[in-house]
């Protein structure tokens, strides 16, 4: 095997804790495991869904329509495609679902607020 990865996940699961604990062996050794750029991925994509719902408190002007568009969008198209993929990665499926949601509450909040007065120039 080539790199660094697949031989410290070997020593990781050879570790007698991890080797006699079925599902902390199964969770690490998994095709999506945290060995894995499938892990970390959806991981980190997490920042994103929890700086929408930190957004929440943002007055509503300053809320980007194209950006929760976006937000939205890849939330939806994301959780479709995490389930068709082999082996399905539930870590991407959630984080697109809530990434989903935080998109569509700040849609919301963007189109049913009402219109601001522009200043008379």
């Amino acid at each position: 095997m080539l790199g660094i990865v697949p031989g410290l996940q070997a020593r990781v699961l050879a570790a007698p804790f991890i080797a006699n604990n079925k599902m902390l062996s199964g969770f690490l050794s998994h095709p999506a495991g945290p060995f894995t750029i499938f892990f970390w991925a959806p991981t980190f994509k997490w920042a994103i869904s929890l700086s929408n719902i930190a957004d929440l408190q943002r007055p509503v002007e300053k809320i980007s329509l194209p950006q929760q568009i976006a937000v939205t969008a890849t939330g939806v198209i994301w959780s479709r495609y995490s389930m068709v993929i082999t082996p399905v990665n539930w870590n991407l499926f959630s984080v697109n679902v809530f990434m989903a949601m935080t998109g569509f509450a700040q849609l919301y909040r963007k189109l049913t607020a009402p219109a601001t007065p522009t200043k008379a120039e």
